[in-house]
């Protein structure tokens, strides 16, 4: 059986979406619930989630574990995957981490392009790593089944996530910055560090992220898939689109500047084109994700190899993150430490 996946969307959500997915036969998609927002915050995102749960439950449902992809396939639906793009969910309280885990959360990105109270982002002009609480948080979201996602984060810190967390941790939407050298894509070393940690990328089509921007080729993109596998390996690469559609271009100033600053910060964009940017013209919703697959063929990728970026890579993914450590392997986390 071959999967359907998309490891990152941002939309502004609606039943057009929605239907649209279906329309695409995508089996799952990881959805960003929270950016700058506060736990309580967060909750009232996960309440409105609950509403279209309740309201559109022949099309989309809240996934929590890699058997609920297999259900959506079986039932002709999408299942909805929660994570954030920055630890503030958390605030400052580690207990929150079980606690998110609980209310469906499964990715958590320990920094959203600046220094937080975990990690440095990748804007930041000098990256420190993991910072204790950092270390610590890791190590919870390790317990609970929570995934480390760096795809914000800066060069060090990311590597120090790789060397110190005991699960595979993932980049949930970033290219190579040997093809493209956006502040925001990973370097070849690093790539090649995640791969040999289990670790697993998940490839964007986010025209900042793309070589020649919104111009880039399909077949440009599919070639970087290729190389992509060869730098993180064939079983640990994905697609993570990092799609924002529908959102009006207000929404990129929370997403950038939060509450952090009285000033606008344009992050990858400019004081000429600061909104959203237009995406490649092969894919701007759901449904094109599937003629993703004849690129990668044409890029010289063999059948399962194209069947693992397309969806199965992140199902088998899923299947060994979502989970709690045993009691057994939680005794040997805290004794390694």
């Amino acid at each position: 059986m071959t999967f359907l996946i998309d490891g990152l969307q941002y939309a502004n959500w609606s039943e057009k979406i929605f239907r649209q997915m279906r329309e695409g036969g995508v089996d799952a998609v990881h959805v960003t619930i929270t950016y700058h927002e506060t736990f309580r915050e967060t909750v009232l995102q996960i309440e409105r989630w609950n509403r279209w749960f309740e309201t559109y439950p022949d099309l989309i449902f809240q996934g929590r574990t890699a058997a609920d992809v297999d259900l959506a396939r079986k039932t002709g639906r999408t299942a909805i995957f929660f994570g954030s793009q920055n630890p503030s969910c958390i605030e400052d309280d580690i207990g929150l981490v079980e606690v998110m885990h609980t209310l469906g959360l499964r990715f958590m990105q320990l920094t959203y392009n600046n220094q937080s109270l975990l990690a440095s982002g990748c804007y930041e002009d000098e990256d420190t790593g993991l910072t204790r609480m950092g270390r610590a948080v890791v190590t919870e979201m390790n317990r609970v089944g929570l995934v480390v996602d760096m795809s914000h984060s800066g060069e060090k810190s990311t590597l120090e996530a790789i060397e110190h967390s005991t699960r595979p941790i993932a980049i949930t939407h970033a290219n190579p910055a040997s093809w493209h050298p956006a502040l925001r894509n990973k370097s070849d070393a690093l790539l090649r560090a995640l791969g040999e940690s289990g670790g697993f990328l998940g490839l964007s089509t986010y025209p900042h992220h793309l070589k020649d921007g919104s111009g880039c080729t399909l077949q440009s993109w599919c070639d970087m898939a290729a190389l992509a596998v060869d730098l993180v390996g064939p079983g640990s690469v994905g697609i993570g689109t990092d799609l924002c559609q529908d959102h009006p271009d207000s929404i990129v100033e929370w997403m950038r500047v939060g509450r952090w600053t009285k000033t606008i910060d344009y992050g990858e964009g400019s004081a000429d084109a600061p909104g959203f940017p237009p995406m490649p013209s092969w894919f701007h919703d759901n449904r094109d994700l599937a003629a993703i697959r004849h690129g990668l063929r044409a890029a010289g990728l063999d059948a399962a190899t194209t069947d693992g970026v397309m969806g199965n890579n992140w199902h088998a993914f899923f299947g060994k993150s979502f989970g709690a450590l045993s009691a057994q392997s939680t005794d040997k986390t805290r004794a390694a430490e």
